[in-house]
């Protein structure tokens, strides 16, 4: 076996037995673009080699989907996808888990109208809205992982050959993922502890409000009461342990929904609707948002601020060091599951109910009584970097600095 089929067959074991966790007489459902068809098949084999009940693996391809958004009737922009939506929901509430393989192309949908990305996120969103609020209170196990493509390859190494892009690319997932090491399993276990430690540290300092200091930022964020910092790890409603992303480097918790003041600056590109949005500041008042400014895609960050009412507000607050090994990497993925991975980062859009003490049991109403947000979007964006300063705020006014000069100050 070559060191690549090694590498392939530890990351697929990784996402079936640490990502979803498949169970005994579990159903998987994974879905993943093409470019994935290798690696999806070793997750296959390995989730029936765990137990599973059944694989069902949906397949997508990002010439098919161009395709559809250039040449698709314009009414079929507002059809909602209740019939996948069903479906979905079916399998969730019978204990599936689901396995997401991305690879998408950053700029796949780069000049296709703007009416017909907006009114596509508006139906999709509607549809799988009861999904995403099963996603955000860990009803189910899901996790999504990532395999490069040509296209994606080359948006990120542009100056290394055609011919080896998409191997440069592996190595990276491969670093970021951990399959490198000689016991990827026992390395992510490890990880893991480390992270729960800082959140373990947050939770018990309580804070009331963050306050982030950097070029282009002044942001004060407000915590709602019982607010829980969360690390890598979940446990879905039958007691099990999942990770949700794969790699994972944050601790992150929820805001309060009107307590955003101030404005923050972007510090990566943020891959968006098959668009790039890049070098722009958004601006809070009493946690809305009340204006945006980009220099390449502010239409396209706009429509996003625009989609519901919730698009106003943010819903996660998320810590990471500037010297986690992505950030060190130096490698600029144009995807978020990485590039929020090596940043401190915000969302735009639904908070998880996990981060509020009994959360999990709550309606969006209840939740909303709270403090958290919810939308039909949500949205990560970074913003951190090696020159911004956290401090904390307590109840009682104390302020300790969480991050100095982009890394952990505790």
């Amino acid at each position: 076996m070559s060191d690549f089929q090694q590498k392939l067959n530890k990351y697929a074991e990784l996402a079936v037995k640490v990502g979803v966790n498949v169970q005994p007489g579990q159903t998987l459902v994974v879905n993943s673009s093409l470019e994935g068809a290798e690696l999806v098949r070793l997750i296959v084999k390995k989730a029936y080699e765990a137990g599973a009940r059944t694989v069902k693996v949906n397949w997508s391809d990002d010439t098919v989907t161009r395709l559809r958004y250039e040449m698709a009737a314009e009414e079929s922009f507002l059809d909602e996808p209740k019939w996948y939506a069903g479906e979905i929901l079916e399998l969730v509430e019978n204990g599936a888990a689901v396995l997401h393989v991305i690879s998408s192309d950053p700029d796949l949908l780069k000049g296709i109208s703007s009416e017909r990305l907006t009114n596509h996120q508006k139906t999709y969103g509607k549809a799988m809205s009861k999904f995403r609020q099963y996603q955000q209170a860990d009803k189910f196990s899901w996790s999504i992982v990532a395999v490069p493509s040509a296209a994606w390859a080359a948006k990120v190494f542009p100056d290394v050959p055609a011919d080896q892009q998409v191997d440069k690319l592996w190595e990276a997932i491969f670093r970021t993922v951990r399959v490198d090491q000689p016991d990827t399993l026992a390395a992510w276990d490890e990880h893991v502890k480390n992270l729960n430690q800082k959140s373990t540290y947050l939770n018990d300092k309580n804070f009331k409000k963050l306050h982030y200091i950097a070029p282009g930022t002044d942001l004060t964020i407000e915590l709602p009461e019982g607010h829980l910092w969360v690390a890598a790890d979940s446990t879905n409603e039958r007691g099990h342990k999942f990770l949700a992303n794969l790699p994972t480097e944050e601790v992150f918790t929820a805001p309060h929904r009107t307590g955003v003041n101030g404005k923050v600056s972007s510090t990566k590109p943020l891959s968006h609707a098959g668009n790039i949005i890049d070098e722009f500041t958004i601006t809070f008042e009493n946690g809305r948002i009340v204006d945006v400014k980009a220099k390449q895609g502010e239409e396209t960050l706009k429509q996003l601020v625009e989609l519901d009412e919730g698009s106003h507000y943010l819903g996660e607050v998320a810590l990471v060091p500037h010297g986690s090994p992505i950030s060190q990497s130096d490698i600029l993925f144009y995807n978020t599951l990485f590039d929020e991975n090596a940043s401190n980062h915000l969302a735009i859009g639904s908070a998880y109910a996990f981060n509020l003490k009994d959360g999990k049991g709550l309606s969006q109403e209840e939740l909303h009584e709270r403090g958290l947000n919810t939308s039909i979007t949500h949205v990560d964006f970074m913003v951190g970097s090696a020159e911004m300063d956290i401090f904390g705020i307590t109840a009682d006014g104390e302020e300790i600095q969480l991050f100095k000069q982009g890394n952990w100050a505790i």
